[in-house]
């Protein structure tokens, strides 16, 4: 057989001699699609290029965390899950004795119209400082390591960084659990360590930009309004207690006014209203508080008949 009747293949141009010449211009030592002939669409990807993130900023951990440790399906179509996203340090939005809360963009650098800004909530550990009463919100319930727990009782400095990812967790589980109850919580978008990513809740400011939504305790809402409200709290107290549940802390410091809808929040907390001795207890807390809120704004509301008409939907 001579040289001539062998097959014919395309003719490839030779890879630069030099390394330095194929960073120069690698896209031109690539063969076009169509001179490769038939290619399974399974072998074929697009490559696209990103720059290291700056300080500040941080690759996305969207896919660094367990798949447990993300939000609950379905996601909302503005959670960002693209690989080469970026999380961008915006500030701090809130401090506390517990947790200090930030604002983080999350966006792709080549997709940038599908940017979202969240809420990072910080947990701190060896500065954390224990919940007031937190033996009475943790009744009932236990670690996996007793090695932990012993640690947590101790208040020894691991103790401290156990404390605040065991708050961390409590918080988390009970943003997805009120989440897939309907209610009115931020939208829990994962959570790695001691820091939960959610849904920052927002209005509109006299200039058409997006603002934190204010604490109700902030607001001075028409009597219209202040009447919904209260309509809203109600409804969304009695789907916690039909589920077993007290948020143990209500107030109107940790529910925002998002416009005519309100989102409660700050939720670490929460106790089990039969499991926990001091349900009750905390269940009647929660009536007072809101309750006295509501009517110092003019609205006739009376914790006793609250906490009555709970208890006709939690037995």
């Amino acid at each position: 057989m001579s040289h001539d009747d062998l097959p014919q293949y395309p003719q490839f141009p030779l890879h630069p001699t030099s390394p330095d010449a194929f960073l120069a211009a690698p896209q031109s030592h690539v063969p076009p699609r169509d001179e490769l002939g038939d290619i399974d669409d399974r072998f074929v990807f697009d490559f696209r290029s990103y720059d290291e993130p700056g300080d500040g900023r941080r690759w996305s951990t969207w896919l660094s965390v367990e798949p447990l440790c993300r939000g609950p399906e379905p996601l909302p179509d503005w959670v960002v899950t693209s690989q080469g996203a970026i999380d961008t340090e915006l500030g701090v939005l809130k401090t506390g004795k517990e947790a200090d809360v930030h604002l983080i963009e999350r966006a792709d650098p080549l997709e940038p119209a599908g940017a979202v800004v969240m809420a990072a909530k910080r947990y701190r550990s060896s500065e954390h400082r224990t919940f007031h009463r937190a033996a009475s919100y943790t009744e009932g319930r236990s670690m996996k390591r007793s090695r932990d727990e012993r640690a947590v009782k101790r208040k020894s400095t691991f103790g401290r960084q156990v404390a605040a990812g065991e708050w961390a967790v409590s918080e988390w589980g009970a943003l997805v659990r009120l989440w897939n109850l309907g209610l009115p919580v931020p939208y829990p978008v994962q959570i790695d360590g001691t820091e939960i990513l959610m849904e920052w809740i927002t209005v509109v400011d006299e200039d058409g930009a997006l603002a934190t939504a204010p604490r109700l305790a902030q607001t001075r809402p028409s009597p219209e309004l202040l009447a919904a409200y209260f309509e809203q709290l109600t409804d969304a107290l009695a789907t916690m207690v039909q589920n077993g549940v007290v948020h143990g802390d209500l107030s109107a410091y940790n529910i925002l006014a998002a416009g005519e809808r309100l989102v409660v929040i700050d939720l670490p907390q929460i106790v089990d209203l039969v499991g926990n001795l001091n349900g009750m207890t905390f269940l009647q807390r929660d009536c007072a508080n809101i309750c006295g809120w509501f009517r110092s704004r003019g609205l006739d509301a009376d914790e006793h008949a609250l906490f009555a008409e709970l208890m006709a939907h939690a037995f």
